[in-house]
């Protein structure tokens, strides 16, 4: 063990106890790249002491909180120390007259969501595999999901946060209710920075009531891609109010199918159903069940299942045109890929490709440079071991030196997670 690594060993050995410092093992790689050291604070102070130790001595840290999106993102260039929020995972005030929620990082989602439905509430979003995953990390990786259609993004939910910055510092910024705009708007900065700016160890939220009851409905579009673009744009510019409304493009099936969520009584609910059945007319509805809606999960879990010939890439391009999108990417991949999508009204599409990892290359680097002509965009989430080097992130505009600038303030030794954001921030 290097003498900097067992120095800092040492030193937080005298403000930790025993049982949150071990060696790491070989489990705890980050996209091939080993730490030395696993580092679990208590409380939010013990954590800000050991990032400082180890921002003082030139170490690189890696925060984690449940792991599930630790392959996102480039692999770091360094990894000594990985600092966990698993301890800090406590719910610390649910105002639920006020619609708001503090709660630690290492709290996971399905933990939150169960002790807010006590009172009848949510923190509406839908993040992949909510049972580990933590909130510092859906938060880092802006992870929210189709409730987003109705509800907003993880930037428009948080209205508060505390995070730890390498020089030890505790900097909290928002507050416990909605309305408020004081100070710098730290929480939303932070929100899909991959955790290059600071560690973030608490958050506060906006709620929404639960529904009184959910229903879901799926359209097979018998014109395959243009005509579920036609209807998804006909669905957006209706009067409907739903909650969700994501299509799934299944290699097994020559039907795209347009999956609808509403919420809300038995009779409006029924009322909406028939509005919806109507827009789509003569497309077949049925009634589906509530997994559909882990569509976008089932792909990731096949990635990570059959990692060796399996890319996950998610895309993102103006909402009307991500179905064309779509099928661009579809045509490309016919005979010589397998491929499945799963792609949200708002935009955003999740891709599995299968199949001879330098074709996947090939197709998703051809597919990206498509995206980025009509203003979208393509990161990485998954790819195969073997496949040609390709950059996670694809361009970065004219962003790129106001984010380094960002990195410089906030982390200037390059501590947190070197090299796995933007342009190797």
């Amino acid at each position: 063990m290097p003498t900097s690594t067992t120095s800092l060993e040492r030193d937080l050995s005298a403000v930790l106890p025993a049982e949150c410092i071990r060696p790491a093992a070989a489990s705890d790689a980050i996209s091939g790249v080993q730490p030395r050291l696993i580092v679990e604070p208590a409380n939010e102070q013990q954590l800000a002491t050991a990032l400082r130790l180890a921002n003082d001595a030139s170490l690189a840290v890696i925060p984690r909180g449940g792991g599930t999106k630790l392959g996102w993102g480039n692999p770091p260039q360094r990894a000594d120390l990985i600092l966990s929020t698993a301890r800090l995972d406590q719910i610390i005030e649910h105002a639920w007259a006020d619609l708001t929620v503090s709660v630690q990082a290492g709290c996971t989602v399905a933990a939150l969501q169960s002790a807010l439905a006590q009172h009848g509430q949510r923190l509406a979003i839908d993040p992949l595999w909510p049972e580990r995953a933590t909130i510092g990390g859906i938060l880092s990786t802006n992870d929210s999901g189709v409730l987003r259609l109705r509800f907003g993004a993880l930037r428009d939910l948080i209205i508060g946060a505390t995070v730890a910055l390498p020089d030890g510092t505790l900097a909290s910024s928002g507050g416990k209710v909605v309305k408020n705009v004081a100070g710098y708007d730290l929480p939303k900065l932070l929100t899909g920075a991959l955790g290059t700016l600071g560690i973030i160890t608490r958050a506060v939220f906006r709620l929404h009531p639960l529904p009184r009851l959910s229903r879901t409905f799926t359209c097979l579009a018998t014109g395959f891609l243009k005509h579920a673009q036609q209807l998804l744009l006909a669905i957006q510019d209706s009067q409907l109010a739903h909650s969700a409304l994501q299509v799934r493009l299944i290699e097994d099936s020559p039907q795209p199918k347009i999956d609808i969520l509403f919420d809300g009584t038995d009779e409006g609910i029924s009322a909406q159903a028939a509005a919806f059945k109507s827009i789509v007319s003569p497309a077949p509805v049925i009634e589906a069940d509530p997994p559909v809606w882990n569509a976008r999960q089932e792909l990731y879990s096949v990635a990570q299942r059959d990692a060796v010939t399996s890319a996950i890439a998610k895309f993102s391009t103006p909402p009307s045109q991500v179905l064309s999108a779509a099928g661009t990417l579809c045509s490309t991949t016919e005979t010589r890929l397998r491929y499945d999508a799963v792609v949200q009204a708002t935009g955003i599409g999740h891709a599995l490709l299968r199949g001879e990892p330098a074709v996947i290359a090939s197709v998703l680097s051809s597919f990206r440079a498509d995206l980025e002509r009509i203003g979208g965009s393509l990161v990485f989430h998954h790819r195969p071991d073997s496949a040609p080097p390709l950059e996670t992130w694809g361009s970065s505009g004219d962003s790129l030196p106001l984010m380094r600038a960002l990195k410089s303030q906030f982390d200037p030794k390059q501590t947190l997670n070197p090299g796995r954001f933007v342009g190797g921030i």
